[in-house]
């Protein structure tokens, strides 16, 4: 059974309005604006123990709402209600290719809030996890991508949060590691957490989620089991890479009138309470 609710995302909707260079911040005038919708009218709740899948293509609004769950954006219309302040995996903005892959640990750490205590403490967990001892010294631009990609999971996962938010940072390389790598995001679950993860990649999402929600043009299409969402999202993608853009069409027609959107009942405007658990503003904190 799943224990308790830890997001809910009410009629949520987020309008950029962005110059002709596609930037929020432009010299020109308000006229010469574009309204951009990138998300319209989202609707869902998670629980603990699930592990969610946001699949779409480049531009469908994925790393937006990981943004907006995070309490990095505010929205223009709607609400975020959490359990717990979500982690947002971002550390790999932080990494920096001329120092070593210790320094960088310490660096992707300390972004992650930790005391310099915490970090000490956990470098070389983080190290030995990711089987990059003996590469520890070396400058990161020396690292194969498998490496690097090791490096930045284990950073990412090194601390347990109640809400992790996951955007294409799963990436792990070889087999063997990814068996790794699904076996501690297994770990996490087991220990009542939620995970998010966001990828255009469905066989990512297979691999460590049992719930997928699809996203196309800033709107929820569906919203089931994994397997389910993949075959179709994949029977969209082989039609679209082909130039079948009819067929692909109907597809996201059929996936639209499955779907069935959530109407979310709030307690209050300000927050709702489902049994025991409060949950609160994403910007609450």
């Amino acid at each position: 059974m799943l224990n308790k609710p830890t997001v809910m995302v009410r009629n949520l909707s987020k309008t950029y309005s962005v110059g002709k260079n596609g930037s929020e911040r432009s010299i020109f005038q308000r006229s010469n604006r574009i309204r951009v919708e990138a998300l319209k009218d989202v609707s869902f709740v998670t629980y603990t123990g699930e592990s969610i899948g946001i699949l779409g293509r480049n531009g469908s609004g994925k790393t937006t709402l990981l943004n907006l769950i995070a309490g990095n954006e505010t929205a223009s219309n709607g609400e975020i209600l959490v359990s717990a302040q979500p982690t947002y995996l971002g550390v790999s903005a932080a990494l920096q290719n001329h120092l070593s892959g210790a320094a960088n640990v310490r660096l992707g750490l300390l972004a992650m809030q930790l005391s310099r205590e915490e970090v000490l403490a956990k470098e070389e967990q983080v190290l030995e996890w990711a089987e990059l001892q003996e590469a520890s010294d070396r400058p990161l631009r020396t690292y194969s991508s498998g490496m690097r990609a090791r490096l930045q999971f284990a950073i990412s996962t090194a601390v347990k949060r109640e809400i992790l938010l996951v955007d294409e940072a799963l990436s792990t390389g070889d087999s063997t590691f990814s068996a790794k790598a699904r076996n501690r995001m297994n770990e996490f679950l087991e220990e009542s957490g939620t995970v998010f993860i966001v990828s255009h990649a469905p066989g990512t999402i297979e691999r460590y989620c049992k719930r997928s929600i699809w996203l196309h043009k800033g709107e929820i299409i569906a919203d089931g089991r994994t397997r389910m969402v993949t075959k179709y999202y994949r029977q969209w993608a082989e039609r679209e890479a082909k130039g079948n853009f009819r067929g692909a069409e109907i597809v996201i027609e059929n996936m639209k009138l499955r779907y069935e959107p959530k109407n979310l009942i709030l307690a209050s405007e300000e927050k709702t309470v489902f049994g025991n658990t409060e949950l609160k503003s994403s910007h609450s904190q």
